[in-house]
């Protein structure tokens, strides 16, 4: 008969196709159901962070929930990292992990609930007779509110027999949200007004643009209103026009780019949250800018916002692409209660977009946004005779192939993929860290985004701090990706961000200094292919890796030895905000 395990395996399965972890005493029985009685994937990882890690990559990969597991005690306790992140990134995942028997704790059980509560996430607990009912309520609960969960089998229960697995509904998930009463209707009135009137419009769309499948709408709107574009780093991808698309905006975004955004008399934000890094410290925009918001947060999420609509991005773009119709028409607007629209009846004639944005096309035509978010070349060794990190980001952004996913951990050299690593749509950009500022989540992160782009080329871009503190996944790294996973160390021998931040305070050095490791050496001892990367010339091994048959090679480790002098202007914005 089916155990407590299975029913939890069994019923996950019906929903979530991977599952990432590490087999200890709490979780043995859920595994051996995941393995012989679901056709879901389980793939191991080194270190029980790692698992969390992993998961949370898949859903942003793919926008498909996956599970982590871990055993209980100490197994649960080295996922509270990435669990913290997981929670303040808003990424849905189930954590299934053993917990202290009914009975009572033992000597090494730890309070998993209160622990898993701190740093936000929810612990569903099954029981002999709702195990399955269970399962599905935890699944519901982070699909709904777009968080992790925590599943927890007590020991005593988890290898009881249960009887057969009764059918359960399936999770129920809440529709878009469409804006509400006569408020909502008003601000999106005065919205329209805002664009239809703006000499310089500016839209700029988030990560939550992207999950609302808002990019077509945006793009519609962008067109109407002649506006330039731009995304947050999240969010890279979602406008389909990139013509007029000033790229990222914020700490990341290049400077020509940054000083047109502020010359926007008209900016609407669609799923961004406007955090410090986005706004610049509060200089994104011009003191004069009028600046709207959309976004289901409950209410605006920056003092610059002067209108706000809670709303899901894709409907409210939809329904401001009918009001400026309707403008350019001399209609009245769409009735509050009319179905949102579809892309073909928001989008009208050339003739009419052309007259509807006519006076608006000379700020959007005369400017040049090509050399508008240019960056810096660098030069190919800065002054210490080690690698510049942009001369490298640059070139190596001209070898990788062109159906990359770029998975990012945390730390100074976020800025240099950021800035130099185009990619197509926001679920191939990834930074798993950044919310909740950590480092060491990369090694992880590849399995989690090969797992949900198998066909796909996964790049993980890391330091060497946050690459030797995950080091035990780099041998799942390379065991998932094999031959379609590059690695981008940027190997400066040091915790840069401490180093640029506190080193130029006058505070000692020599905690945040790293003797130099040979992460090519670490490849070869699990069986990718390691490069020390001293010059551009260096880097032709890649151009010859991306031109080989997947089939045929191996991992590749890209250990590059760059100056920690040549400082990205994200963390120049830090520091003197800092000073």
């Amino acid at each position: 008969m089916p155990t407590v395990s299975a029913h939890v395996a069994l019923t996950l399965a019906e929903h979530i196709d991977h599952v990432f972890g590490v087999m200890g005493n709490g979780n043995a029985y859920f595994l051996d159901a995941i393995e012989k009685q679901t056709d879901a994937v389980f793939t191991a990882v080194r270190h029980e962070q790692g698992a969390v890690v992993a998961a949370d990559a898949h859903f942003r990969a793919s926008g498909r929930i996956a599970a982590a597991t871990s055993t209980y005690g100490a197994g649960f306790t080295n996922t509270l990292t990435a669990l913290a992140e997981a929670v303040q990134a808003h990424v849905p995942l189930v954590l299934v992990v053993g917990d202290e028997p009914t009975s009572g704790p033992r000597p090494w059980d730890v309070d998993q609930i209160a622990m898993a509560s701190a740093v936000g996430a929810r612990t569903y607990t099954t029981g002999h007779a709702d195990a399955a009912a269970t399962t599905v309520i935890a699944i519901e609960h982070a699909l709904t509110y777009r968080v992790p969960v925590v599943l927890a089998i007590p020991y005593d229960v988890a290898s009881l027999e249960a009887g057969p697995v009764a059918e359960t509904p399936a999770p129920r998930l809440p529709a878009p949200l469409a804006p509400r009463g006569e408020f909502a209707d008003g601000m999106l009135d005065e919205i329209a007004r805002a664009l239809g009137s703006a000499a310089r419009p500016f839209l700029l769309a988030g990560r939550g643009a992207w999950l609302a499948g808002a990019g077509e709408a945006l793009g519609a709107l962008a067109e109407r209103t002649g506006a330039l574009t731009a995304s947050t780093a999240l969010g890279r991808g979602v406008f389909p026009d990139t013509r007029y698309d000033l790229g990222v905006a914020g700490g990341f975004g290049a400077d020509g780019a940054m000083q047109l955004v502020r010359e926007a008399d008209v900016a609407v934000v669609f799923g961004a949250s406007l955090n410090q890094f986005t706004m610049r410290f509060g200089e994104l925009f011009a003191p004069g800018t009028r600046v709207f918001q959309v976004d289901v947060a409950p209410a605006a999420t920056h003092a610059h916002v002067g209108g706000f609509v809670r709303a899901d991005a894709r409907i409210a773009a939809e329904a401001l692409v009918e009001r400026l119709a309707a403008q350019a028409s001399g209609g009245a607007r769409p009735a509050r209660e009319s179905a949102p629209a579809d892309h073909g009846s928001a989008d009208p004639d050339r003739a009419e977009r052309t007259s509807s944005h006519a006076a608006h096309a000379p700020w959007r035509e005369s400017v040049d946004v090509g050399a508008a978010r240019a960056y810096a070349e660098g030069d190919e060794l800065a002054a210490d005779g080690r690698l510049d990190p942009r001369s490298a980001a640059r070139r190596i952004a001209e070898l990788l192939p062109e159906d990359r996913v770029v998975v990012s951990d945390g730390g100074h050299f976020i800025g240099w993929a950021n800035m130099y690593w185009p990619v197509a749509a926001p679920d191939r950009m990834m930074m798993v860290g950044t919310a909740f500022q950590s480092i060491g989540q990369g090694w992880p992160s590849v399995v989690g985004a090969t797992r949900a782009r198998p066909e796909q080329t996964i790049v993980l871009t890391s330091g060497d701090g946050g690459g030797l503190m995950a080091i035990a996944d780099l041998e799942s790294a390379v065991r998932a990706a094999a031959g379609r996973g590059v690695a981008v160390v940027w190997n400066d021998a040091a915790y840069g961000a401490e180093i640029n931040l506190y080193g130029l305070k006058g505070l000692a050095e020599g905690p945040m200094l790293i003797p130099e490791v040979d992460f090519a050496a670490f490849a070869g001892a699990v069986g990718a292919e390691g490069v020390v990367v001293r010059t551009l010339q260096d880097l032709e091994r890649l151009r010859s890796w991306a031109s080989e048959d997947p089939a045929e090679r191996r991992f590749l480790v890209l250990d590059l030895r760059i100056s920690g002098r040549v400082i990205a202007p994200y963390q120049e914005e830090i520091i003197r905000v800092n000073s």
